[in-house]
């Protein structure tokens, strides 16, 4: 891995460089929700990823109750991760996505565990995600970072008990 792997809040300064890796190194379904708009990174694409990132500029307190982090590499942004206040107090859930070029490379299970820190310091006690059991490198970071997996209605289920400290790498 080329550097350290830093999480920073998406805001303005960062949103277009977060855009710029979205558009050369992901689809468009695999980093934001669908939207009506012509196949591919189409100018109104780009726009509804600007809004849909905008929307959670307020963090936790706001009103999608989501931060969203850029993460980076060596200074450079190579994805996004996110933490959002579920109705069970106390806890987040979390997905992430990285570019093509930074997986495999060890950035995924960093980043999160800087996300479990974050949410730590939050307070919060339990974090969740959900994922497609064919989504192995998803699986793989969940597992390296200590969560309890399981399946449920063709998805599968993890949770974080911020109450012990993840594995060590």
């Amino acid at each position: 891995m080329a550097g350290a792997v830093r999480l920073e809040p998406v805001d303005e300064r960062n949103l277009e460089a977060l855009l710029s890796v979205a558009a050369a190194e992901a689809e468009p379904g695999d980093v934001m929700p669908p939207v009506e708009a012509p196949a591919g990174w189409s100018h109104a694409r780009r726009e509804a990823f600007r809004e849909f990132h905008r929307a959670s500029f307020g963090g936790l307190g706001g009103p999608t109750a989501t931060q969203m982090y850029a993460i980076l590499v060596g200074g450079e942004v190579v994805g996004m991760i996110r933490m959002r206040r579920c109705d069970e107090p106390g806890t987040v859930e979390t997905g992430m996505w990285l570019g093509r070029s930074a997986r495999g490379q060890g950035i995924g299970p960093a980043a999160l565990r800087e996300l479990l820190n974050e949410a730590a310091a939050a307070g919060m006690r339990l974090v969740v995600a959900e994922t497609d059991p064919s989504n192995l490198g998803a699986l793989s970071v969940l597992q390296k970072c200590g969560a309890k997996l399981r399946g449920a209605n063709g998805r599968v289920h993890a949770e974080i008990c911020l109450d012990s400290p993840p594995p060590a790498f």
